[in-house]
């Protein structure tokens, strides 16, 4: 679990970066309420990209045959519970929505740059050692190649 927290914040703090640019544009451009809305938008985009991020690592530990129609699942989850809460604040007057937008849209984007780098550069095993074997000196052969 340490690892997956470790590889959730190495994602998102690209994320949080782009959040902090996008509230100084949104405070330069819209005052108050532009900087309100950046930085809600790249809150739920965070807690929304995090939450599925760390679902789909629970899935692939617990549930590894359900790894991809559960990718799909979440990622639809996602969109929906975003366009409720879009729905849900589509007449408030506390922020910005054009900067609630642009922010949220910016670091989806950002997160998703970020996963995709983390993943191109991981170091994934392709190949699964058979279980017996794995602790054997010398390799998958071992014991047996004497």
């Amino acid at each position: 679990m340490q690892s997956d927290m470790r590889e959730l914040l190495r994602i998102a703090a690209p994320t949080a970066a782009v959040g902090a640019i996008a509230t100084l544009v949104g405070g330069l451009l819209a005052g108050g309420e532009g900087a309100i809305g950046a930085v809600v938008g790249c809150v739920v985009a965070i807690l929304f990209m995090a939450l599925g991020l760390l679902a789909l690592q629970w899935v692939a530990k617990a549930m590894p045959h359900l790894f991809q129609g559960m990718g799909l699942v979440v990622y639809s989850a996602q969109l929906v519970l975003l366009l409720a809460l879009i729905m849900g604040i589509r007449n408030t007057t506390l922020f910005d929505l054009q900067a609630f937008a642009l922010s949220l849209i910016a670091a989806v984007i950002t997160w998703v740059v970020a996963q995709t780098v983390r993943h191109a550069r991981s170091k994934t095993l392709y190949v699964d050692p058979e279980p017996e074997n794995r602790n054997v000196p010398g390799g998958a052969g071992g014991a047996r190649d004497q």
